[in-house]
Protein backbone atom coordinates (compact mmCIF):
# COMPACT_ATOMS: atom_id res chain seq x y z
CA UNK A 1 0.00 0.00 0.00
CA UNK A 2 1.32 3.34 -0.19
CA UNK A 3 1.54 5.82 2.64
CA UNK A 4 -1.40 8.03 1.87
CA UNK A 5 -3.82 4.56 1.63
CA UNK A 6 -1.68 3.34 5.00
CA UNK A 7 -2.64 6.98 7.01
CA UNK A 8 -6.26 6.32 5.90
CA UNK A 9 -6.40 3.07 7.17
CA UNK A 10 -5.04 3.34 10.66
CA UNK A 11 -4.34 7.38 11.62
CA UNK A 12 -0.60 8.14 11.34
CA UNK A 13 1.80 7.28 14.44
CA UNK A 14 3.27 9.41 16.61
CA UNK A 15 6.83 10.16 17.81
CA UNK A 16 6.72 10.97 21.63
CA UNK A 17 10.18 12.88 22.11
CA UNK A 18 11.01 10.54 25.25
CA UNK A 19 10.55 7.00 23.29
CA UNK A 20 13.26 6.02 21.11
CA UNK A 21 10.91 4.83 18.71
CA UNK A 22 7.53 5.22 17.24
CA UNK A 23 4.33 5.05 19.23
CA UNK A 24 0.48 4.74 18.86
CA UNK A 25 -2.44 6.42 20.10
CA UNK A 26 -6.29 6.16 20.89
CA UNK A 27 -7.91 8.89 22.93
CA UNK A 28 -7.39 8.29 26.90
CA UNK A 29 -10.99 9.22 27.78
CA UNK A 30 -12.03 6.01 26.03
CA UNK A 31 -10.41 3.80 28.42
CA UNK A 32 -12.68 1.28 29.67
CA UNK A 33 -10.79 1.00 33.17
CA UNK A 34 -8.60 3.66 33.15
CA UNK A 35 -11.40 6.66 32.34
CA UNK A 36 -13.02 5.75 35.77
CA UNK A 37 -9.67 5.84 37.66
CA UNK A 38 -9.14 9.06 36.54
CA UNK A 39 -11.93 10.56 38.74
CA UNK A 40 -11.03 9.21 41.53
CA UNK A 41 -7.85 10.88 44.04
CA UNK A 42 -4.85 8.11 44.54
CA UNK A 43 -4.98 6.03 41.74
CA UNK A 44 -2.55 6.18 38.82
CA UNK A 45 -5.00 7.47 36.09
CA UNK A 46 -5.95 10.77 38.63
CA UNK A 47 -4.57 13.61 36.60
CA UNK A 48 -3.79 11.37 33.75
CA UNK A 49 -1.19 12.98 31.44
CA UNK A 50 -3.51 12.29 28.25
CA UNK A 51 -6.03 14.10 29.14
CA UNK A 52 -4.08 17.35 29.46
CA UNK A 53 -1.88 19.72 27.62
CA UNK A 54 -1.14 19.07 24.08
CA UNK A 55 -3.46 15.73 24.32
CA UNK A 56 -6.49 17.55 24.39
CA UNK A 57 -5.95 20.27 21.05
CA UNK A 58 -8.49 19.22 18.48
CA UNK A 59 -6.63 18.17 15.83
CA UNK A 60 -4.58 15.63 18.17
CA UNK A 61 -8.44 14.34 19.15
CA UNK A 62 -9.45 13.75 15.64
CA UNK A 63 -6.74 12.15 15.17
CA UNK A 64 -6.95 9.64 18.03
CA UNK A 65 -10.91 9.71 16.98
CA UNK A 66 -9.56 8.64 13.80
CA UNK A 67 -7.18 5.94 14.91
CA UNK A 68 -9.58 4.36 17.38
CA UNK A 69 -12.49 4.45 14.56
CA UNK A 70 -10.01 2.68 12.64
CA UNK A 71 -9.93 -0.81 14.55
CA UNK A 72 -12.48 -1.99 12.96
CA UNK A 73 -11.01 -1.85 9.40
CA UNK A 74 -10.21 -5.38 8.22
CA UNK A 75 -7.38 -4.28 6.44
CA UNK A 76 -5.79 -3.13 9.98
CA UNK A 77 -3.79 -5.58 10.80
CA UNK A 78 -1.78 -5.40 7.73
CA UNK A 79 -1.68 -1.85 7.82
CA UNK A 80 -0.51 -1.25 10.87
CA UNK A 81 1.84 -3.64 10.44
CA UNK A 82 2.89 -1.73 7.12
CA UNK A 83 3.22 1.64 9.19
CA UNK A 84 5.24 0.09 11.72
CA UNK A 85 7.57 -1.39 9.15
CA UNK A 86 8.23 1.41 7.14
CA UNK A 87 9.18 4.09 10.02
CA UNK A 88 11.89 1.21 10.16
CA UNK A 89 12.24 1.35 14.36
CA UNK A 90 13.31 -1.24 16.29
CA UNK A 91 11.12 -0.11 19.56
CA UNK A 92 7.37 0.58 19.46
CA UNK A 93 4.79 1.39 21.81
CA UNK A 94 1.74 0.66 21.48
CA UNK A 95 -0.86 3.45 23.41
CA UNK A 96 0.71 6.02 24.54
CA UNK A 97 -2.91 7.53 25.07
CA UNK A 98 -5.49 5.02 24.94
CA UNK A 99 -5.82 1.39 26.32
CA UNK A 100 -7.04 -1.73 24.37
CA UNK A 101 -10.85 -1.74 23.58
CA UNK A 102 -11.40 -5.38 23.67
CA UNK A 103 -10.13 -8.57 23.38
CA UNK A 104 -10.50 -8.79 19.82
CA UNK A 105 -8.80 -5.38 19.73
CA UNK A 106 -5.80 -7.20 21.37
CA UNK A 107 -5.76 -10.19 19.39
CA UNK A 108 -5.53 -7.83 16.33
CA UNK A 109 -2.18 -5.99 18.30
CA UNK A 110 -0.77 -9.67 18.29
CA UNK A 111 -1.25 -10.37 14.76
CA UNK A 112 0.48 -6.98 14.17
CA UNK A 113 3.65 -7.96 16.46
CA UNK A 114 3.49 -11.36 14.71
CA UNK A 115 3.77 -9.75 10.85
CA UNK A 116 6.66 -7.50 12.71
CA UNK A 117 8.79 -10.35 14.34
CA UNK A 118 12.39 -7.95 14.42
CA UNK A 119 10.59 -4.89 16.29
CA UNK A 120 10.35 -5.12 19.76
CA UNK A 121 6.70 -4.47 21.32
CA UNK A 122 5.80 -3.03 25.00
CA UNK A 123 1.95 -2.13 25.77
CA UNK A 124 1.47 -1.00 29.06
CA UNK A 125 -2.48 -1.18 29.96
CA UNK A 126 -4.55 -1.48 32.85
CA UNK A 127 -7.20 -3.76 31.51
CA UNK A 128 -6.73 -6.71 33.72
CA UNK A 129 -10.29 -8.03 32.34
CA UNK A 130 -9.70 -8.50 28.65
CA UNK A 131 -5.54 -9.83 29.68
CA UNK A 132 -7.73 -12.69 31.71
CA UNK A 133 -8.72 -14.26 28.64
CA UNK A 134 -5.66 -14.99 26.80
CA UNK A 135 -2.50 -16.85 28.25
CA UNK A 136 1.10 -15.87 28.30
CA UNK A 137 1.33 -18.03 25.75
CA UNK A 138 -0.33 -16.69 23.18
CA UNK A 139 1.10 -13.21 23.38
CA UNK A 140 4.06 -13.10 20.71
CA UNK A 141 7.62 -13.42 21.52
CA UNK A 142 8.40 -10.05 20.50
CA UNK A 143 6.25 -8.69 22.69
CA UNK A 144 6.14 -7.06 26.34
CA UNK A 145 2.43 -6.26 28.10
CA UNK A 146 2.82 -4.65 31.30
CA UNK A 147 -0.25 -4.75 33.67
CA UNK A 148 -0.32 -1.43 35.67
CA UNK A 149 -1.34 -0.78 39.16
CA UNK A 150 -4.43 0.97 40.23
CA UNK A 151 -2.84 2.92 43.20
CA UNK A 152 -0.19 5.05 43.82
CA UNK A 153 2.60 3.04 46.12
CA UNK A 154 0.20 0.44 45.29
CA UNK A 155 1.96 -3.43 44.94
CA UNK A 156 2.01 -4.61 41.58
CA UNK A 157 -0.70 -6.97 40.82
CA UNK A 158 -0.32 -10.53 41.01
CA UNK A 159 -2.44 -11.76 38.02
CA UNK A 160 0.50 -10.81 34.73
CA UNK A 161 3.96 -11.62 34.41
CA UNK A 162 5.09 -8.35 34.07
CA UNK A 163 3.86 -5.07 35.48
CA UNK A 164 4.28 -1.50 36.37
CA UNK A 165 4.09 0.91 39.27
CA UNK A 166 3.56 4.45 40.12
CA UNK A 167 5.91 5.46 43.39
CA UNK A 168 6.43 8.49 45.68
CA UNK A 169 9.78 6.96 46.42
CA UNK A 170 12.09 4.64 44.68
CA UNK A 171 11.41 4.36 41.54
CA UNK A 172 13.40 2.61 38.96
CA UNK A 173 12.83 4.41 35.61
CA UNK A 174 15.09 6.78 35.12
CA UNK A 175 13.79 9.28 32.76
CA UNK A 176 13.03 12.16 35.29
CA UNK A 177 17.19 12.02 35.59
CA UNK A 178 17.80 12.47 31.13
CA UNK A 179 15.47 14.99 30.50
CA UNK A 180 12.39 13.21 30.89
CA UNK A 181 13.76 10.97 28.11
CA UNK A 182 14.01 6.77 27.65
CA UNK A 183 18.02 7.55 26.10
CA UNK A 184 19.73 3.99 26.06
CA UNK A 185 17.13 2.84 28.31
CA UNK A 186 15.20 0.02 27.52
CA UNK A 187 13.60 -1.64 30.94
CA UNK A 188 10.17 -1.00 29.43
CA UNK A 189 10.72 -3.40 27.01
CA UNK A 190 12.84 -6.02 29.28
CA UNK A 191 11.64 -9.22 29.73
CA UNK A 192 13.92 -10.14 32.97
CA UNK A 193 12.57 -7.25 34.40
CA UNK A 194 9.00 -8.15 36.32
CA UNK A 195 8.34 -4.37 37.40
CA UNK A 196 9.02 -1.27 36.31
CA UNK A 197 8.22 2.06 39.24
CA UNK A 198 7.81 4.77 37.32
CA UNK A 199 7.91 8.31 39.68
CA UNK A 200 4.49 10.13 40.72
CA UNK A 201 4.60 13.73 38.53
Amino acid sequence: MKVNELDQITGTLSKPSKMPGWAYGIPAKECKVGSKLAKIPGTVCHGCYALKGCYVFPNVQAAQYKRLDSITDPRWTQAMAAQILRHKSKWFRWHDSGDIQSLDHLKKIFAVCLLTPDVNHWMPTREAGILAQVTLEEVPTNLIIRLSATKVDGSPSSSWQHTSTVVTEGKTCPAAEQDNKCLSCRACWDKSIPNIAYGKH
